[in-house]
Order: structure tokens, then C-alpha cells, then sequence
């Protein structure tokens, strides 16, 4: 009010009879001045530098960010396009992991493996406080509630213990499966939809688990079969797949048919082929798929007669009850496929 007083008084000074209701219309529209912080400044001018995807002395979009001289150079001409970078990162350096857990200044990162999202205390087991040194004996009984009633507190509500049960399960078939941590995220975040949307009631939570695992496998490119799958989570493979098909349709999960190249590493390994045999296997399930061979066909079937045919090629020949079974696979099921994709590729290659 004070500050509209004023200006009407300034404007009657120069001779401009204003109202009021006028001056407030005015400044109104006036923009507000961005107080932008000394942190928020040199954000943007990070994210300035990053968008210069060009070296403007050549054109080329080749640029090497060097963190330790804070500068940012071209790789094809040597132009310095930016220098003196503020670097976001912390100021002091770790060399293995204990130094970094204890330099680091906050606590673990959010995951969703964990029913809280491991953002809850813990009070540990042993009687032992912040220096190492031991509780006293009159305290520990003391310790003892605060543990017992931390347990309680931390599953509270029917969802909750629903979460850790699954979660719990799906770290231990995760385990088995040797899935990595993104895998295992991506599941979470999947049973969590699932609870969320009210899919659980009305169907066993191992083979919700079990249909969210081979949901984040096929979605993060590390494919595992259905009876993969089954053999670990103690369900049948015929209700993995009922539930996997009822979670995609009510959450609108939109997976790609999975590739029998995703098959070919792991199937390699496990039958300890090389990788020139890896590669060989990869270019034949290629020129398969370009011809349209693969339609219509198990891409573990595809991928064990691809890698059968490649070590018969590269002379590191495996028997086809070696590939089948690792494969998961029939005999049959490899020689079929192998009689298909030597006749319609023309490889002369004989059993």
C-alpha cells in the first residue's frame, strides 16, 4: 500500500493524474524480479555449456568434457569452446569404498527393494554404540524394547507387510537368478504399480513377484524364460504367464517380443564358447531375421541352433545335448531350427 502511495504521489509530481485502481493495474503487469541464487547461476551456466553440442570453429559434435581442467574441448580440431567449469560433485576425493563411506555426508540412496525405501532408521543388533564402545549391562535392557518396538514400528498397515513379504521374495529370486540391481529396481517398481492399483487381492503374491521379475527382465534386455522364472519362485509357469499377461494389460506395460540375440552372451558363457563364436551366432540369428525365419519360432530355440551352428563353423563344436540343456531346450526343438537355418541361408554346413 505504501509503495502505491507513493507512486501516485511521484506521478501527480509529474503531472500524470492517476487513480488508484490504475496504479495496481500497473503494477501488476510489471514482471517480478528473479532473484536467482549464486548455486541456481552456475547450474545454468553448466547447462548453457552442455547445450554447445557444436564446436563453432569446425561443426563437429564430437566434444570431450575435461572434468580435471574444467574446460570443454573439441576432439576433432582442439578448440577449448569452455573453460573454467564449476564442478557439482563433492570436494573431496575417496579411494575405496570405506574412505567414501566415511567422507560421504549423506545417507544411502532411495530404493525401491526395500518396503520403506530405505529411508527408515535401523538400530543395530550389536550392543555397541557410536564410538564402538560397549553399552553398559544396566542399558541393555533398555536396548532391547527400543530394537523390539523399532521391528513394529517400521511394518505398520496391511500394505506394508505385503511389501516386505514381496520384496523379500523377489531379492531372494532375483539371487537366484543372478539378476543385476537395475533388474531388481525395475521389478519394484512394477509390484509397487501393481499394489498401487489395487492388482494383488485375489491372487498369490509369488506369482505377482514371479510375473513383475519376467516383466523388469524383458524390459531392461535381460531375458529369462518362462520356466526360468517358475523353476525359482515355486509357481507354475502357466499361472507366471496368466498373471504376466493380466499385469501388462492393467497397467499398460508395452514390452517388444523378446530377441534371440539376448540369448546368445549367456548361452556362450555357460557353454564356455569364445566370443569370435558369440559374434558368428549373432550375424546368422541377423540374417534369419531379415529373411523372416524367426517369426513364429522360440527365440531360445533360435539362439542355441545359432550358437550350435557357429562352433561347428569356428571348429569349437559343442554336442546338442550340451546346447539343449543348457538352452532349455529339446534336441529336437535345435535340430528343426538348424535344418531351417541352414537350407534357407545356404550355409553347407552338415550334422
Amino acid at each position: 500500500m505504501k509503495v502505491i502511495n507513493t507512486l501516485i504521489i511521484f506521478l501527480k509530481n509529474k503531472g500524470v493524474n492517476s487513480t488508484k485502481e490504475e496504479v495496481k493495474t500497473k503494477v501488476s503487469e510489471r514482471k517480478p524480479i528473479e532473484n536467482v541464487s549464486a548455486k541456481k547461476r552456475m547450474q545454468n551456466d553448466v547447462s548453457d555449456t552442455e547445450k554447445q553440442n557444436k564446436c563453432p570453429e569446425c561443426g563437429s559434435e564430437n566434444l570431450i568434457g575435461d572434468y580435471e581442467r574444467a574446460e570443454v574441448v573439441c576432439a576433432s580440431c582442439g578448440l577449448v569452446i569452455d573453460e573454467n567449469l564449476v564442478d557439482m560433485g563433492p570436494e573431496w576425493r575417496a579411494f575405496d569404498h570405506e574412505q567414501r563411506d566415511k567422507r560421504t555426508r549423506v545417507g544411502a540412496p532411495i530404493t525401491y527393494t526395500i518396503h520403506d525405501k530405505g529411508l527408515s532408521t535401523m538400530i543395530d543388533w550389536r550392543n555397541k554404540d557410536i564410538y564402538g564402545r560397549d553399552i553398559p549391562a544396566r542399558n541393555r535392557a533398555q536396548w532391547y524394547r527400543l530394537r523390539k518396538w523399532q521391528r513394529k514400528i517400521r511394518i505398520s498397515g496391511a500394505t506394508e507387510r505385503n511389501l516386505a513379504f514381496a520384496l523379500s521374495e523377489l531379492d531372494r529370486d532375483s539371487s537366484r537368478l543372478g539378476l543385476p540391481r537395475s533388474v531388481r529396481e525395475a521389478a519394484s517398481v512394477v509390484y509397487r504399480s501393481a499394489v498401487e492399483n489395487k492388482l494383488i487381492r485375489g491372487r498369490s503374491i509369488e506369482g505377482v513377484v514371479a510375473a513383475s521379475l519376467y516383466a523388469a527382465c524383458r524390459r531392461c534386455n535381460v531375458p529369462r524364460t518362462l520356466d526360468e522364472i517358475a523353476e525359482v519362485s515355486r509357481v507354475s509357469k502357466k499361472e507366471v504367464g496368466r498373471t504376466y499377461r493380466f499385469l501388462t494389460r492393467e497397467l499398460n506395460i508395452k514390452l517388444p517380443p523378446t530377441s534371440p540375440v539376448d540369448y546368445v552372451p549367456r548361452f556362450a558363457s555357460e557353454l564356455g564358447l569364445s566370443g569370435e563364436v558369440q559374434s558368428r551366432a549373432i550375424e546368422i540369428i541377423e540374417k534369419a531375421m531379415e529373411k523372416g525365419l524367426t517369426s513364429g519360432r522360440g527365440p531360445t530355440g533360435v539362439a542355441a541352433a545359432a550358437l550350435y551352428i557357429a562352433s561347428v563353423l569356428l571348429g569349437e563344436r559343442k554336442t546338442q545335448r550340451d546346447v539343449a540343456d543348457i538352452a532349455g531346450v529339446t534336441e529336437v526343438t535345435i535340430r528343426n531350427r538348424y535344418k531351417e537355418l541352414t537350407e534357407q541361408l545356404e550355409m553347407g554346413v552338415t550334422l
